[in-house]
């Protein structure tokens, strides 16, 4: 189903999503209900949500109570007016079932590989992680583990790791994300590209990567 796309910039000034942050081009969900059972009863009602809207979102319920529900236009590749009128109704849902949002926890995970020849190498992850390739990128088709994607090199890298980590977290959790990292030992390799990704490296040079949809539409 089509629909007009939305930005994260358009999402950042909506009213009634103040429980959903955009991340890695969805909206991102977190609730915690009362007990397992609040939690799985709270799902059946998003499903009924869903099918009226003939909209589905990814669902994940987790013990002891936690419901995490990521939201897409599939067919489009982008966050719609239609995500945006579910994540509404879910946190409508939500709410009258006692479950409290916990927006700070809506995260997603990327693996990046630096490469001279992302062609070159892109069939062997595919094959070994089982995954499929969308637009130059791999995705797990069961939506269940971190997308990898591939940066373009000019020349050989030689004074850094060629793999780093991209953690995408909601934008007002960046800045406490990275000073974490800091506080446990982790190095500021650059800020240069903040707000958009900050790249934090460990002690021993391994890197990864802070990231938000900021300064980016």
């Amino acid at each position: 189903m089509e629909a007009p796309p939305v930005t994260a910039t358009q999402i950042a000034a909506l009213d009634g999503l103040d429980d959903w942050r955009f991340v890695l081009g969805t909206l991102r969900g977190d609730f915690q209900a009362g007990s397992y059972p609040a939690a799985a009863a709270l799902v059946v009602a998003i499903t009924e949500a869903a099918e009226a809207a003939v909209h589905h979102p990814d669902i994940d319920i987790r013990y002891p109570g936690r419901v995490r529900v990521v939201l897409t236009t599939h067919a489009m590749g982008c966050v719609t007016e239609l995500d945006v009128a579910l994540a509404r109704d879910i946190s409508r849902l939500a709410a009258a079932a006692g479950a409290a949002a916990v927006p700070e926890n809506g995260q997603a995970l990327e693996i990046a590989i630096d490469t001279m020849d992302a062609d070159r190498i892109r069939p062997f992850w595919a094959a070994v992680l089982a995954y499929r390739e969308v637009n130059g990128n791999l995705v797990d088709p069961l939506r269940a583990g971190p997308a990898m994607w591939f940066q373009e090199m000019s020349e050989p890298r030689t004074d850094r790791d060629r793999f780093h980590l991209d953690v995408s977290v909601p934008h007002d959790q960046a800045d406490a994300r990275v000073a974490a990292a800091l506080a446990a030992g982790g190095r500021l390799v650059t800020d240069a590209y903040a707000r958009s990704w900050w790249v934090l490296a460990d002690a021993d040079g391994n890197e990864a990567c802070v990231c938000t949809w900021q300064d980016r539409d």
